[in-house]
């Protein structure tokens, strides 16, 4: 690092080059880039760091103790199960988020998975190609108009859905336990507060919740088994909020209708889980919030978030662990 460079970055996984403009364009930071580090490599490296970005690779508490001068850590996401978060609430060290970036493109990923299940999409491609032409008789194909939409989770990603449903003409509920009925209500959905006591009337269940000690496994056998037989249930937000095991059940014995997932409890899916042989539902592999346009929506603001860390100057709204600011 050069006299000039008041300070250091590490940047863990490189990110699209419209952020690392914002980056290179300040004299006083320098940065380091590194892909797929072990943890021994980032204790090495991450001593003498004022900043780190990170992508995917986990950043635990060991890590993070051994960083002697970290101002911020700028996730280029909106997850962070793979942040030790009390370590850097001890550090009193703020974690920021890109959410701002991705909401749109993760609730048109779960209209998609939506849609492909409610149309049969998967399966009518494969029939079409095969020369099946009598599968359009089977009529197995439903309609997403008039359909009960329960929406766990209102944040940004979750409102985006929400929105989007009501477009299609389906009737929307939402459940959040940290948004206001009011709130709710003014976006013309219906607020709920106990979502299992409503399972029974849910067509679709489209889960937007971080991964925590809260909303493990939230969606379990319990749950599943108080859905409808035709219902639909979506997860492009953690693997972990829903029971692996019990959503295999449920598909196995068409307990539910079918699942469309973009996240696994391992990722990648080992190749003989048992979600990869099931016709009823729709796989993609974590990449709802990875479009061409998200890419430089969060690498710009991964990186304005990190310099902001920096400098001192971090909108609150990107920060998960606020009450360390100002500290």
């Amino acid at each position: 690092m050069s006299g000039e460079n008041r300070y250091k970055l590490l940047i863990v996984e490189p990110f699209h080059a419209e952020g690392m403009k914002l980056i290179k364009a300040r004299s006083d930071v320098a940065y380091e880039i590194i892909e797929a580090p072990s943890e021994a490599e980032l204790m090495a490296r991450i001593r003498d760091v004022d900043g780190v970005t990170l992508r995917t690779a986990r950043l635990p508490a060991a890590v993070i103790e051994r960083a002697e001068r970290l101002k911020v850590v700028a996730r280029h996401g909106v997850g962070y199960d793979n942040v030790d978060l009390e370590a850097l609430n001890r550090r009193r060290i703020p974690l920021a988020i890109t959410a701002d970036a991705n909401a749109i493109s993760v609730a048109e990923h779960a209209m998609f998975l939506m849609l492909a299940l409610a149309k049969r999409g998967v399966a009518n491609d494969r029939a079409t190609r095969e020369g099946s032409w009598a599968v359009r008789n089977r009529l197995d194909r439903v309609d997403l108009y008039g359909q009960h939409v329960l929406v766990i989770g209102f944040g940004r990603i979750g409102r985006e859905v929400a929105l989007r449903c009501e477009a299609f003409g389906m009737q929307v509920s939402v459940h959040d336990p940290y948004v206001g009925h009011e709130s709710i209500g003014r976006a013309g959905h219906h607020p709920v507060d106990d979502f299992r006591a409503l399972l029974p009337e849910v067509d679709v269940l489209s889960v937007h919740v971080p991964l925590n000690g809260e909303t493990s496994h939230m969606i379990g056998a319990v749950e599943l088994a108080a859905l409808p037989a035709h219902a639909l249930v979506l997860n492009v937000s953690r693997g972990g909020i829903v029971d692996e095991t019990a959503l295999i059940e449920a598909l196995r014995t068409d307990q539910i209708r079918g699942a469309g997932l973009d996240v696994f409890e391992d990722e990648p899916p080992a190749r003989d889980n048992p979600l990869l042989g099931l016709d009823n539902v729709v796989l993609s592999p974590h990449a709802a919030g990875l479009t061409q346009q998200s890419a430089v929506r969060m690498a710009v603001s991964t990186a304005r978030n990190v310099l902001a860390g920096l400098d001192g100057t971090l909108d609150p709204a990107m920060v998960v662990n606020r009450a360390v600011l100002g500290s």
